[in-house]
């Protein structure tokens, strides 16, 4: 019987466990990872320079965006500003044309604002003071037999205006005072 301690024993057992065992060449192996690790940096500097050019297309509409953004408001204005030189060129006009010609003027400039979202803000006397749209002037006591309510507005002296549900202009208003 063979015995752990023989060499000749320990030869054979090694040399059956190493025919078991596929031999591995591991230059095909250094050669594959090599490809592999190619192709993935290839994909890395692919996926890199397409997320600097899309960063870089990006920047670009911002850019054009940020110019030519007040363009479509120009264009909404030109009409109003032909009117009042059509105004100016007619100087034979009488006074009952130039307010026509003024209230249509008035009109096409309301209009260029409504199209591009400038929304007016013109309380009513009576409406409740709102900090974030109006602006108070001053504060005017309500005589003992007035029904307005106290913090409401009492006149318009200015309208405001909205953009884009932003405030551009807050309406300057008087404010009856707290009884």
């Amino acid at each position: 019987m063979a015995t752990p301690e023989n060499p000749e024993n320990q030869t054979e057992i090694n040399e059956s466990a190493t025919s078991e065992q596929p031999a591995v060449d591991w230059q095909q192996k250094y050669s594959e990872l090599e490809a592999k690790h190619a192709d993935v940096a290839d994909a890395y500097l692919r996926a890199k320079a397409e997320a600097e050019n899309t960063r870089r297309r990006a920047e670009e509409e911002m850019s054009k965006s940020r110019k030519f953004a007040i363009e479509s408001f120009a264009e909404a204005l030109l009409p109003v500003k032909d009117s009042l030189e059509a105004a100016i060129g007619a100087p034979d006009a009488g006074p009952e044309q130039m307010l026509e010609g003024v209230h249509a003027t008035l009109r096409q400039l309301s209009t260029a604002l409504e199209r591009n979202k400038v929304v007016e803000i013109n309380p009513a006397a009576g409406d409740k003071f709102d900090p974030h749209q109006h602006q108070a002037i001053s504060v005017v006591p309500l005589p003992a037999e007035s029904t307005q309510e106290p913090n409401t507005v009492v006149a318009v002296l200015q309208k405001g205006y909205l953009i884009a549900d932003r405030i551009l202009r807050p309406a300057l208003v008087t404010v009856s005072a707290p009884k």
